[in-house]
């Protein structure tokens, strides 16, 4: 029996988001579960982006030692190695973000992304988890009904739909999520992307569009990624560690479950207060998957690790979507009977 009158063990964690953001309470969600089951023997106290670094420096904070640990995506380690994007950006080949998480779970991205951390010297232990729903293309002045409305658009994106905006004609701009808006009220922006309801009205976007552009192959799989400094990591006992994976999987479905209850409720109240959503029409989505297969081929060729990542998920995705094709039935057809019958 272990006994809890020991000093408990305290982590200094940073999120590479505001402390207003939801993702920012997805993170602190996650410490809460932790704290909890470890009976507080493992203390892990979140700060907001900026409280220690810049969020895009988050990765390198952590691998230092300077944070303990953090929460964050993928996609923003993007320069270190394009190949770490795949774990968010473009189609993923068909595959929901819950399927994203099945091949890194069981189809050998997990081990990928352990070696990808590996070559580059990073001492990180890396928890990937959390499905997120599909992005919407973002937020715009006018709706964009064709490909051409992309040109020479001062747009915002991260990862590798840096790539599929600019092949789309977008001059893009990496910003992190609490300079977006900032930004498109100076003119620096013309138009944005972020991730959903509940983020982009807390982060400000109706004060500066009321154009919501939905559906987007940009980020249609994305997930997010816990870290631990390694050594710090290595040097908890097996029970921590189990702990941490466990909390790992019960916060990745309590965010998911989370998201669907807090983003249907803003998508509500944002249509309230005057903001339209339109769909993306598919001549851009037919141009986002033309131009992802373009930048992926030019990637595979020039980075090995982007290329096996890219055929590990292409050879899961080809089984995995072909059975939950074929095995789902068509929600939408409910929903359209069941609201058929209240009008």
């Amino acid at each position: 029996m272990v006994s809890v009158a020991q000093s408990p063990i305290s982590f200094r964690w940073q999120s590479t988001w505001p402390a207003k953001d939801i993702f920012h309470e997805y993170a602190q969600d996650f410490a809460k579960k932790v704290n909890s089951m470890s009976g507080g023997r493992l203390k892990i106290e979140v700060l907001p982006s900026g409280a220690v670094v810049k969020a895009f420096d988050l990765i390198d904070a952590v691998s230092k030692g300077t944070l303990d640990g953090g929460h964050g995506v993928l996609a923003y380690w993007y320069s270190k190695n394009s190949a770490m994007a795949l774990w968010g950006s473009g189609p993923a080949f068909g595959m929901d973000p819950n399927m994203v998480l099945a091949w890194h779970e069981y189809g050998g991205g997990r081990v990928l992304l352990d070696e990808i951390y590996k070559s580059l010297n990073l001492d990180v232990q890396s928890f990937v988890y959390g499905p997120m729903p599909t992005q919407p293309l973002g937020w715009f002045k006018t709706p964009v009904t064709k490909v051409e409305d992309f040109k020479g658009l001062k747009f915002r994106a991260v990862g590798l739909s840096i790539d599929m905006f600019s092949a789309l004609g977008a001059a893009v701009n990496a910003l992190p999520s609490g300079e977006i808006v900032a930004a498109m009220d100076r003119g620096l922006l013309d138009a944005a992307e972020f991730n959903n309801a509940s983020s982009d009205k807390t982060l400000g976007f109706p004060d500066v569009s009321k154009v919501c552009m939905l559906q987007s192959f940009h980020q249609s799989a994305e997930q997010f990624e816990i870290i631990f400094n390694k050594t710090k990591y290595n040097a908890l006992s097996a029970d921590l560690k189990s702990v941490i994976a466990v909390a790992v999987q019960a916060a990745s479905a309590d965010m998911s479950w989370k998201a669907i209850d807090r983003y249907s409720q803003d998508y509500v109240a944002l249509q309230k207060s005057g903001v339209k959503f339109y769909k993306t029409p598919d001549s851009i989505l037919q141009a986002q998957l033309k131009a992802w297969d373009e930048i992926t081929k030019k990637k595979s060729a020039e980075n090995p690790l982007f290329k096996r990542v890219l055929e590990s998920m292409e050879k899961f995705a080809m089984r995995a979507c072909r059975w939950q094709n074929d095995t789902n039935v068509d929600y939408k057809m409910a929903f359209r009977y069941a609201t058929s019958k209240n009008t």
